[in-house]
């Protein structure tokens, strides 16, 4: 479970409630979070193991999975101080039975059991996850294993299983975002863990960095930098290993690459390269091979984003004049425009579930996050704010959208939930932190 970063050679668901109507009488679009419960859990305090028990690690490891909950939005735990159960859990290998009774009476949804043993070069967690209401039946039991430093890792990866357990979906706690900042003078790749925490820098080559990409296993990184002959090539990272640095070199041939981003399986790229003067989207395998374009204009078109099966792609084009938002399929056929109803709209992002694809607006000179849904029939702003809110990302289970925002005078990473409540900022440091990615649950 080691979990760090090489700097290689290159150094919602939304449920839509709304009447059908002319587009002249468009009714009141109501947006709700069909997770919208929020669910109370006791976690107990896992019970210490082995000839080095202790119980610190075990306090620390509640706080991490309680942390990890509350990152949800969907449940609260419960203090300790109101259990009428046991605040430490038995070993799990006893068997001891629960009074379930004990648990219902203050109002406990999730019951979290397990047991935790540290050695000096290992950590090993056993737990399982009851369902009170329905007379404590368990729903889950699993083991995680790594290093020590892993430990609120873990704590975090239990959080998104219990939320899981319950919904059907995994918690996104466990997860990371990247984004580029110039903290340290240049423009760099940032990654931190979905809360904010254990933040650091990936790259280290002072040149400009820009426009990071999660492979689907959460392992790999591709962006764009300038380091090499201070012209735009693509890049990637891997985690733990020496990265192989610069890719696509076959589709360079002289030519800049802008940008590139992961299909869903991980088996293509689209590539965005320059020509012949104006930037076109291309698509190819991860090696440069099969290379196919997909738009053909002597406009710009750019930002492309895949739908979650792959088959279509949204993206940016000022064909009109002005930046805007279109979608076409997988192959660049069937090109269709979505927004009107700005003079610059970019940055589109679509949803994990397919429903939605997030941008940003211009309004009022300002930018907003806005949702369309990819057939234009609805559009609707999600966060307005005086100052610019910028780039969106979703997170993988689709319930929050990490964005950079200017509301503190400097930019910074926000997370938001999907019905635009919740809002969160995560950076807090020196400089501008912009162009959030929002990785895959780990694997």
């Amino acid at each position: 479970m080691k979990i760090g970063w090489t700097i290689g050679c290159i150094t919602v668901g939304l449920w839509l409630v709304a009447a059908a109507a002319s587009a002249q009488e468009r009714p009141p679009i109501v947006i709700t979070d069909p997770s919208a419960k929020t669910y109370r859990a006791a976690v107990q305090r896992f019970s210490p193991l082995g000839s080095e028990a202790d119980p610190n690690v075990a306090s620390a490891l509640r706080g991490a999975i309680e942390e990890g909950l509350a990152f949800s939005g969907l449940f609260a735990p419960l203090q300790a101080a109101a259990f009428l159960g046991p605040v430490e859990s038995a070993p799990l290998a006893t068997g001891e039975r629960v009074v379930c009774e004990n648990w219902r009476q203050i109002g406990t949804d999730a019951l979290v059991q397990g047991e935790v043993a540290l050695g000096t070069a290992a950590l090993r967690v056993e737990f399982q996850v009851l369902d009170v209401s329905r007379g404590c039946r368990k729903l889950l039991r699993k083991r995680y294993r790594g290093e020590p430093e892993d430990l609120t890792r873990i704590g975090h990866a239990i959080a998104d299983d219990v939320v899981g357990a319950f919904t059907g979906t995994p918690g996104v706690a466990d997860t990371e975002i990247a984004f580029v900042s110039n903290r340290t003078g240049a423009k760099e790749i940032w990654v931190m863990d979905a809360d904010g925490g254990n933040l650091r820098a990936v790259t280290a080559n002072r040149s400009i960095n820009s426009f990071p990409s999660w492979g689907p296993d959460a392992e790999s990184i591709v962006y764009t930098s300038y380091r090499y002959r201070h012209r735009p090539h693509i890049f990637l990272l891997t985690r733990g290993r020496r990265s192989p640095g610069r890719i696509l070199r076959s589709l360079n041939s002289g030519h800049p690459l802008y940008r590139a981003v992961y299909a869903p399986r991980g088996d293509e790229l689209a590539v965005v390269m320059s020509p012949n003067g104006a930037a076109e989207i291309y698509t190819s395998d991860p090696g440069g091979n099969g290379l196919r374009r997909l738009t053909k204009n002597r406009v710009i078109d750019v930002a492309p984003s895949w739908s979650p099966d792959g088959k279509r792609m949204a993206f940016v084009s000022d064909r009109s004049g002005s930046p805007q938002i279109y979608v076409m399929n997988a192959d660049g056929s069937d090109v269709q425009r979505l927004t009107f109803e700005s003079n610059y709209a970019a940055a589109p992002a679509w949803s994990p579930d397919g429903r939605w694809i997030a941008y940003e607006s211009r309004v009022n000179h300002q930018f907003d996050i806005w949702l369309i849904d990819p057939e234009g029939q609805v559009n609707l702003p999600l966060v307005s704010h005086p100052r610019n809110d910028e780039y969106p990302s979703w997170s993988p289970d689709g319930r929050m959208l990490a964005f950079s925002s200017t509301r503190r005078g400097r930019a910074d990473i926000y997370v938001v939930d999907v019905t635009g409540h919740n809002l969160r900022r995560l950076t807090d440091g020196a400089g501008d932190d912009v162009n959030p990615a929002w990785g895959p649950n780990r694997r």
